[in-house]
């Protein structure tokens, strides 16, 4: 292997991923509305793109110029990430454009405060008085406004200028996009099927007059938006006396964190747009011209409008059909070890597992562990019913977990007040394995059931994410999950595993140990291989040792859906690993190891990528999948994900994100080809 080894920066690898998403905003054959919601996600990717990845090289440059260092890496990267920023921004803004024409073509219109009719503009402002006055409380920036207080982190603002006879004041509205939609259906007063929609934004547009005639006598009223990212990262103060106190605190730091980037509709006036920036403490330079709409994530939420054929043809979940035939859940997983791959399968599963355990008067206890769950959590709610029926329950909560902290704070309270044992993570070790594990009285015996998986356990995002779970009552697995719950309660206490990658205790070691086995089997002469699906890769040391197996003939094939700092295909350090990325209608979300180990395969799913954090710094849980049948399912899924022609990307050294070429092939869209593959699975059951 040459001495000089390449890597990719991952911000600029990130960036990469989010352009992949923005080509399924352009792509013809995704329906018109899905286009819309792309950008959207795009959008919201951004936003957590500055708040996390640039915040963090920005404190960089400044060590480096503190440090006086002649040749500054960081600069010169922040440089590339702002050109490319810039770059994608630009195709964002022309898709956006093209898509409004083709929302036109459709009869849908999105229309502003200046196309109303006067029967639109008499249904909003009676809209205003109903349902928007009440949120509706005007900022009103002077001398004395300290706005980097209170000016949310990625909510949207219109920064008002009122124009008097003597005077020009300045105001902020916030969008109250947590009460009420961001996109309002206008009615027409005649029967047409064109459809109206209109920017909350717009509707504060009109009615400025009505919220500021109250005290200003203002002849002339402008609104420019604006919004902010804030660094998401916060320091801990470990003296305080709970994580509790310590993550309510770390939760005031970020909202009142420098913010990162400031966006601001560009035809501003100079005078308004240096008050905003002085008060923000910024420059200029920190600061980005854009358009009248401050914030696009909330199209993700763009209203479906009732037409079928402007979105996904939506796939019914799959039933487990094993499970009809025994008297209950536990039953069927003692039989037989269960593998559920959402949104295919009904994440329904694993909820009336929960269900069942709550009120089974043979369930003697429960534990789990929750990372992000849905608002309304049914998991949760089953682990308080158990409760309320005497069974033990304890729940680990993650309250590190990014940008959900504050629900587990709630969740956590929740659960303490219902009697129910609440576990918090290690300062700094967050968990982020997806376990649970119940204790079941059967015959004077204890047997378990426990459940590893790549997954939270959201009934949301099941739907929308492509996750593995095992459900298994192996007494080998289920006595090592018993010993990661301990390991979480006591941290420090010695602990080994032998079937589970449990980081931070073995996984990267394991890791290594795989590899050098596949490098071994190659230079004997035999077949060797390594199959991977991840969401990122960053890991340098990791990556490494794929570069070295790369050199000695291992053939690598991997499934990256966002960052990958590896570089593929360098002669003499890659040529033997290839890496696609598929982005399209589900988020892929997985995580699988296969080694080929001489033809055995030793196969694994997991919560880790490869990245330092997953491997070092956080709980994580990996397990090897026993049983041929299901063993052998992950490798279909595997194998029809490398055959993608419609929606794998090649990532290569430059970053083009261009399509697998077809040729004369089978068109074959892995997404759709698993639902088929694992529908035609469940028709053989």
């Amino acid at each position: 292997m040459p001495e000089e080894k390449v890597y990719t920066p991952k911000e600029l690898s990130w960036l990469s991923f989010n352009q992949r998403v923005l080509q399924e905003a352009a792509d013809k054959n995704n329906p018109l509305i899905e286009r819309i919601r792309f950008l959207g996600i795009y959008s919201s990717n951004l936003d957590e793109f500055y708040k996390v990845q640039f915040a963090n090289l920005k404190k960089y440059v400044l060590i480096e110029q503190e440090q006086a260092q002649t040749s500054s890496n960081a600069k010169q990267l922040l440089r590339q990430v702002n050109q490319k920023v810039i770059q994608l921004e630009q195709q964002f803004d022309q898709l956006y454009n093209e898509l409004l024409l083709e929302m036109a073509r459709n009869q849908i219109f999105l229309i502003n405060e200046r196309q109303l009719t006067s029967y639109q503009e008499n249904w909003i402002k009676n809209y205003y008085k109903q349902n928007l006055r009440q949120y509706i409380t005007p900022i009103l920036l002077d001398s004395h406004t300290e706005l980097i207080q209170f000016l949310k982190d990625d909510h949207a603002y219109l920064a008002v200028e009122i124009i008097c006879e003597t005077s020009i004041s300045y105001a902020l509205l916030e969008l109250p996009t947590d009460n009420v939609s961001r996109f309002v259906l206008l009615p027409s007063e005649v029967s047409t099927k064109n459809k109206s929609i209109i920017f909350l934004d717009n509707i504060l547009r009109y009615c400025l007059s009505e919220i500021f005639k109250v005290f200003f006598d203002a002849k002339e009223l402008n609104a420019y938006s604006i919004n902010i990212n804030r660094d998401a990262e916060y320091e801990l103060n470990t003296e305080l006396d709970s994580l509790l106190e310590l993550m309510s605190q770390g939760l005031k730091q970020r909202l009142t964190a420098q913010p990162v980037r400031f966006t601001y509709q560009k035809d501003m006036p100079k005078a308004l747009f240096e008050l905003l920036i002085n008060k923000l403490r910024l420059t200029e330079q920190d600061a980005m011209p854009g358009g009248r709409y401050p914030n696009f994530k909330d199209l993700v939420k763009f209203p479906d409008l009732g037409v079928k054929n402007l979105l996904n043809k939506r796939l019914p979940s799959l039933a487990y059909n094993r499970f009809k035939k025994f008297r209950n859940a536990f039953a069927a997983i003692k039989d037989r070890d269960v593998l559920l791959y959402y949104p295919y399968y009904s994440f329904g599963h694993v909820l009336e597992i929960m269900r069942q355990a709550s009120f089974d008067p043979a369930v003697t206890h429960i534990r789990m562990n929750i990372y992000r769950v849905a608002k309304d959590s049914r998991f949760i709610h089953a682990a308080i019913n158990a409760a309320n029926n005497g069974k033990k329950v304890t729940v680990v909560v993650e309250l590190q977990a990014r940008f959900d902290e504050e629900a587990n704070i709630k969740w956590a309270k929740r659960l303490i007040s219902s009697g129910i044992k609440v576990i918090y993570s290690q300062p700094k070790l967050k968990i982020h394995a997806k376990l649970f594990l119940i204790d079941r009285k059967e015959n004077d015996e204890i047997v378990r059931y426990a459940h590893i998986g790549s997954g939270n356990f959201n009934e949301r995002t099941a739907r929308i994410y492509t996750d593995f779970s095992l459900l298994t009552a192996d007494p080998a697995i289920t006595d090592e999950v018993r010993k990661v719950f301990n390991f979480i309660e006591n941290p420090f206490k010695p602990v080994s595993f032998n079937y589970l990658l449990v980081s931070p205790q073995n996984t990267r070691l394991r890791f290594h140990e795989f590899i050098e086995r596949e490098i071994n089997h190659a230079k004997s002469g035999k077949n060797a291989a390594i199959y991977l699906k991840l969401n990122a890769i960053t890991d340098k040391e990791m990556i490494d040792a794929l570069y070295r197996a790369s050199c000695a003939g291992v053939k690598i094939r991997m499934i990256v859906r966002g960052t990958c700092v590896l570089v593929p295909q360098i002669a003499n350090l890659s040529e033997n690993i290839y890496v696609t990325s598929i982005v399209d209608q589900f988020l892929e979300h997985a995580r699988v190891y296969i080694f080929e180990n001489e033809g055995k395969k030793d196969t694994f799913i997991s919560s880790a990528d490869w990245m330092p954090r997953n491997l070092d710094n956080r709980i994580e849980v990996g397990v090897k999948i026993f049983d041929p049948i299901l063993r052998s399912t992950i490798h279909d899924i595997f194998n029809i994900q490398c055959n993608d022609n419609v929606k794998a990307r090649v990532i290569d050294k430059d970053n083009m994100n261009n399509y697998v070429q077809r040729g004369n092939k089978k068109k074959i869209r892995a997404q759709h080809a698993i639902y088929d593959y694992l529908k035609q699975l469940e028709t053989h059951e």
